[in-house]
């Protein structure tokens, strides 16, 4: 501040004016001279308002577009449900229980085996499903060599080749069971037909009446040795089991 002008003034309540604002000119110069020091004290820090401070949240990265759920969820009636098992193909494409096979759909017929031997003892039976549906067959057939047989011939439980489930025959399939008409018994005797009857669900049931099996040669010589064999679609595991008899 310029003195020269207080000096000026001639009286003395002006000079003391002079001099105060002199003073408060230098201390204000001071106070900025200390404030832009760099080398002077730290900056009194501003009080607490006593509110505690906001953490900082961490940022989440966004998700990629491109990427797919780790199980994609399924629209409902997009997939059809498999079907059930059990049952055979109907010729609408559904399901329908088997039924059991009767006379009246089966081919029935008799071989001489082997087809060039001279005894007549093993002959192979055999049906056909005819019918327009698959069948079932039950165990074995109930046989009769002759017209005076008063038993059927017994069968020969190991060549059950399934135990427990029944032969299911195909439209045009076949199905076998091999026949010993004579094992070396006794009491042999002439038969000239051959009667043959199919089982029902239930051991030892009968599924309609006998039918006549044509013969492959004129006559059978058969004593108490016969045998039969259960029902199989494989002619030759039937034949097995009674080539050696």
């Amino acid at each position: 501040m310029d003195t020269s002008a207080c000096r000026d003034r001639g009286s003395t309540r002006g000079w003391k004016s002079c001099a105060a604002g002199a003073a408060v000119v230098a201390a204000l110069l001071t106070s900025t001279a200390c404030r832009s020091d760099g080398g002077g004290a730290a900056p009194t820090a501003r009080p607490s308002t006593g509110a505690p401070a906001t953490p900082t949240a961490t940022a989440t990265p966004p998700a990629k577009s491109g990427t797919p759920s780790a199980t994609p969820s399924e629209k409902p009636g997009g997939t059809k449900a498999p079907a059930k098992p059990g049952g055979s193909p109907s010729a609408t494409g559904g399901t329908r229980a088997v039924a059991d096979c009767t006379t009246e759909q089966l081919a029935v017929s008799a071989v001489k085996e082997p087809a060039d031997s001279k005894e007549n003892r093993h002959l192979l039976l055999g049906v056909q499903n005819a019918g327009d549906a698959p069948c079932k067959l039950y165990r074995y057939p109930h046989v009769k060599l002759g017209a005076t047989a008063r038993t059927m011939v017994p069968v020969i439980e190991e060549s059950d080749p399934d135990p427990g489930r029944p032969v299911v025959l195909g439209r045009g399939e076949e199905a076998y069971a091999a026949l010993l008409v004579s094992g070396g018994g006794r009491d042999e005797y002439e038969a000239t037909s051959i009667t043959l009857t199919l089982q029902g669900r239930a051991p030892g049931s009968r599924a309609g009446g006998p039918v006549d099996v044509p013969l492959p040669v004129a006559r059978l010589y058969a004593d108490d040795g016969q045998l039969v064999t259960y029902w199989t679609t494989a002619s030759g595991v039937a034949l097995d089991f009674i080539m050696s008899k």
